[in-house]
């Protein structure tokens, strides 16, 4: 039982360091439950597939409300209403924890790299510091790359809320048959957004298993 207080005092900490940002703290704390740098960015890593397959689903609930309410064949529009207003505001608050993920992934990736290098600069046998510095290039690449899937897929998201948005707000302010039959053709080419959206999210998670590999494989040399 004491065991088991203090892993859970530990992850209160945990918890506490990294919401107030206090970046060294939070990795001593990691360090002392057996966590490195490359442990935690791995797991980010993970987690942020998570997020962006919730992403998908939620923008997809979201689309499928849209298309339900403009394609409205009879019943309550208030309800219809609300149901759509609700989605967009579960998906967009999953697209915020999205954008903290990434973010985080950035900043602990950066921190190791720094590390990593300064551990390089420490050693003295030329073969082993060729060996240690072309992994770290490689992992380097690979970070680089699947930071730009996911501000690419970032970039895609902003203008889709942006849409729904709107949308969402002008049913608020018009919800009537008229009103939502102007919206058939928003509907069709945020039809065509949002699936292209999903493409980019999927590119994205496939980038972040190739980082995982990568730094796994690290590991294991």
């Amino acid at each position: 039982m004491r065991n088991f207080h203090r892993s859970i005092l530990a992850i209160v900490i945990v918890g506490t360091f990294a919401a107030t940002g206090c970046t060294s703290a939070y990795y001593a704390t990691m360090q002392k439950l057996g966590k490195e740098k490359r442990d935690i960015l791995v797991q980010r890593v993970k987690d942020s597939k998570k997020d962006q397959e919730d992403t998908k689903e939620k923008l997809q609930t979201t689309m499928e409300s849209f298309q339900a309410l403009t394609g409205f064949q009879g019943g309550s529009l208030e309800k219809s209403y609300k149901k759509l207003n609700s989605d967009y505001e579960s998906a967009a608050g999953q697209v915020a924890k999205l954008h903290d993920r990434i973010q985080s992934i950035d900043k602990v990736s950066g921190d190791l790299f720094t590390e990593w290098q300064g551990e390089i600069n420490q050693m003295r046998n030329a073969k082993l510091k060729a060996r240690s510095t072309g992994m770290l290039k490689d992992s380097q690449t690979r970070q680089a790359v699947i930071m730009k899937a996911m501000r690419n897929t970032e970039t895609r998201i902003t203008p889709v809320m942006a849409s729904f948005h709107d949308q969402v707000l002008f049913l608020k302010h018009n919800l009537n048959a008229r009103a939502i039959g102007s919206l058939k053709g928003t509907s069709a080419q945020m039809d065509t957004d949002v699936t292209a959206l999903m493409k980019s999210i999927d590119g994205s998670m496939a980038e972040a298993d190739n980082l995982i590999n990568s730094l796994t494989a690290t590991d294991q040399q």
